[in-house]
This record gives C-alpha cells, sequence and structure tokens, in this order.
C-alpha cells in the first residue's frame, strides 16, 4: 500500500473537467451580455461565426481521428452508424470549443469582416489546438493563436472595424492606442476616459475588455468555484503592476504627470489584462500543472505584457504574453516540479527579477518622459 501526504482538509469533493468548462462559460456571460448589447448585430454576428466555425472544426477534426473501426463512411448516416460515432464524443467536445471561441470572439473587434474571424477561428482550432492532438493535448490558447493570426494577416481590417461608429485598437481611437503613441499623452488620455468609464466600459475596444466591471463579476464566480487557479491570474496582475508603478513613479517624478497611481489605474483598466488574466493564463491545459510553477507563469505573462506595451510595437500584449508563455509551461514545470513547495529562496528569485526587470524598464522609457 502507497501513502501520500496530504494537507487537512481529507476529504475533498473532486472537480470536474465538466464542471469547470460550464463554470467558465457560466463566467463569461456578463462579458457577453455586456458585448451584445454595446454593440449590436455587430458584435452577435462575430460571436456566433467564432462559435459555429471552432465547434465544427473541433467535431470534424474529431471525427477524423476517432473514426470507429470497421465503419464505412455510408453507415454514418445509419442509425447504427451516428450511434457509434456518437459514442466517441463527450460533453468536453462541445464545452470546449465553444469556450475557446467565446474567448476568441471577446478578443475581436464588433464589426470585424466576416471573412477575418472565420480565417481567425479556423486557424486558432486547427493549428493552435487539433494538430497537437485535440483536447488536453493542446500547448497553446486557441484563442489566443486565432486572434494573433488575424492581428498579422489582416492588421489593418481589423483596425478599421467599427462598433456603432467606434474606431477599435490600434486605429488611435482607444485608451491604450493613445498611450502607444506616446507615454506623455497620458493626461490627454485620462481626460477623454476617465477611470470611471474604464472601469464601466464606456469606452472603445475589443468586445470583452472594455468592462472592469463584468469581468470582476466573471472572476469572482470562476474562482470562488475554485474552476480557475487564482496564482496565475494574481502573479500576472501583480507583476505587471510593480513594472507600471516604476514607469507611474518616474513620470510623476519628471512631472508627466500629476498621480502615479491614476497611471497604473489606467493601464490596469484597459486593453485586455483583466480579461486574459481571468479567462485565458488560468487555461489548466496550456499552463503549469503545479503552483510554484503557475506562480512564475502568472509573473513571467505580466512581465510581458507591460513591455509590449511599454517597449513594443503594439499598443496591446496580452494575446503575445500569453502565447509566450504557453511555450515555456514546459520548462517552468521541470524547473519547479522538484521544488513545488513555497521558500524563500523562490521568493527572493522573484524579488531579484522584479527588480532587474523594473531597472530595464526604467532606463528604456526615461527618454519618452
Amino acid at each position: 500500500m502507497k501513502f501520500v501526504r496530504e494537507t487537512a482538509p481529507y476529504i475533498r469533493k473532486q472537480a470536474s473537467v465538466k464542471r469547470m468548462m460550464l463554470d467558465v462559460i457560466i463566467a463569461l456571460l456578463p462579458v457577453v451580455l455586456f458585448a451584445i448589447i454595446q454593440n449590436g448585430w455587430n458584435g452577435v454576428y462575430v460571436i456566433l461565426l467564432s462559435i459555429v466555425i471552432m465547434l465544427a472544426g473541433e467535431i470534424i477534426c474529431h471525427m477524423l481521428t476517432h473514426w470507429p473501426k470497421d465503419m464505412k463512411f455510408k453507415e454514418l448516416f445509419s442509425k447504427d452508424g451516428f450511434k457509434k460515432v456518437k459514442s466517441t464524443y463527450t460533453i468536453n467536445n462541445i464545452t470546449a470549443p465553444l469556450i475557446s471561441a467565446i474567448i476568441y470572439s471577446m478578443i475581436m473587434p464588433a464589426g470585424a469582416p466576416a471573412y477575418v474571424v472565420i480565417v481567425g477561428a479556423l486557424f486558432g482550432i486547427l493549428v493552435g489546438k487539433m494538430a497537437f492532438g485535440g483536447l488536453g493535448n493542446n500547448i497553446f490558447n486557441p484563442a489566443a493563436v486565432g486572434r494573433i493570426f488575424v492581428l498579422i494577416c489582416f492588421g489593418s481590417k481589423i483596425n478599421n472595424a467599427t462598433a456603432n461608429g467606434v474606431i477599435d485598437v490600434a486605429a488611435g481611437g482607444t485608451p491604450l492606442a493613445q498611450l502607444g503613441e506616446s507615454l506623455k499623452n497620458f493626461n490627454y488620455a485620462i481626460a477623454n476616459y476617465p477611470l470611471k468609464d474604464l472601469f464601466f466600459g464606456n469606452i472603445p475596444g475589443m468586445m470583452g475588455e472594455v468592462s472592469a466591471l463584468c469581468i470582476l463579476i466573471g472572476a469572482i464566480y470562476l474562482f470562488a468555484r475554485r474552476s480557475a487557479d487564482l496564482r496565475c491570474a494574481l502573479s500576472m496582475i501583480l507583476s505587471f503592476t510593480i513594472i507600471m508603478l516604476t514607469v507611474g513613479i518616474m513620470g510623476y517624478v519628471k512631472k508627466t504627470w500629476d498621480n502615479p497611481f491614476e497611471f497604473v489605474s489606467y493601464e490596469l483598466l484597459s486593453g485586455g489584462l483583466l480579461f486574459g488574466a481571468t479567462f485565458m493564463i488560468t487555461d489548466p491545459v496550456t499552463g503549469p500543472v503545479n503552483k510554484v510553477g503557475r506562480i512564475a507563469y502568472g509573473t513571467l505573462a505580466g512581465i510581458i505584457t507591460a513591455l509590449v506595451r511599454l517597449l513594443g510595437a503594439y499598443p496591446e500584449g496580452v494575446a503575445f504574453s500569453i502565447l509566450i508563455c504557453n511555450m515555456f509551461a514546459p520548462m517552468i514545470d521541470h524547473l519547479t516540479i522538484k521544488n513545488a513547495k513555497y521558500n524563500w529562496r523562490q521568493a527572493l528569485i522573484y524579488v531579484l527579477v522584479m527588480c532587474v526587470m523594473c531597472l530595464v524598464v526604467a532606463f528604456s522609457v526615461k527618454g519618452a518622459l
């Protein structure tokens, strides 16, 4: 008999994959409803197209890879053949692509051309997921893969997409786009987009990223149900906040703006940071498996997001940071699996890394302030 050491309580209700996925869908509902109300049909068709394409892609690929033995194609249209095919499916083959489709649509602009939405959804589900073996085997977040693909291939089409007359990200009309041009624009940006508007969602941007309130409602439900790991989300937000606070203090010292904390709040509430920290970095399939690794994983994501925003060519960096962290997840697991308990050495490493990154950012943005 093998004894395994565990901490109290010793009797736990195991969270099934089915329950976790249903919780994610429920947590996404406030964001989806807000997107529909704000954007109308321009938002609805992006959501519906994403769902149809990703579900169809998953079903077709699953059917090809799990075709019942000794079954001919013509049997598919018979009752017995349909039962054989149906037996290879679970509810997770529906909920998993459904979640990916909703997240993908939420990080797309309302009013994006239909063919752009379709190409991104297909690329995300086929290349980002099914090419690696499907459910539970993908190393990249499918929604982020699709979003980055269309950004690279159809950047102008996305940038010029409009919803109710509002120009989308990187075209110069969103909160982050104004800061992306120059950090000295902060006073102008905060005047156009007060923190109250950023919190409630009265701003242009990606459909699911504009309302911090709706994201927080979903986050509270998701983390209260323990259907997502809080370590990833908090470490991502904390590392991002520390770097932005460094920039905020520098801008305050140089008299570029009057309140460093207002700058940090503006960065936290604009763009896709909160959405990514709640629904994307917490994906259990593409992230590390141990608690220490998840903190390192989230910390890396927050650092990369801050670096892209401050030093990169794009005003937003959440999707990029998530894909980069997906690549490093196996290595993070390998480095932390033997030291999966918290200790002072790990804390010291995190402090040193953050100090180094703050110094790098401070020297890099010094001239821009």
